[in-house]
């Protein structure tokens, strides 16, 4: 059993569902054509991440929570508030700030970070 069995199946506040996490390390591109540590694609409540390959338990809890949070905020009817005027910076900043209140990314954490972002049960 890998410790992201743990992740797959894992209902999330405000109803999401985390499908699938992939490993590669082929580059991962975002909208703009950049360079990017993770992609999520969002198929109604349910998210498959795609995650780089290669990086250190720092960078992968703050990408988690970053591609958690930006894809509720995305994928919600109604977004909190708070997360309207997001950007991408925003996110990121928002992701590092939770890493370093609610430590390494886990299940519990995650659905922590969108409890603590006004996501409902």
């Amino acid at each position: 059993m890998s410790r992201w069995d743990a992740f797959i199946g894992l209902r999330l506040q405000g109803d999401f569902i985390i499908a699938q996490i992939e490993f590669t390390d082929e580059p991962i591109m975002d909208a703009l054509g950049r360079l990017a540590a993770a992609q999520t694609t969002i198929i109604g409540q349910r998210l498959s991440l795609r995650l780089r390959d290669g990086m250190d338990a720092r960078e992968l809890s703050v990408t988690l929570y970053h591609e958690i949070l930006e894809a509720a905020a995305v994928a919600s009817a109604h977004p909190p508030e708070l997360l309207l005027d997001f950007n991408e910076g925003d996110f990121e900043l928002a992701a590092q700030k939770m890493h370093g209140k609610l430590g390494a990314a886990t299940p519990e954490t995650l659905n922590r970070m969108l409890q603590l972002y006004d996501f409902p049960q």
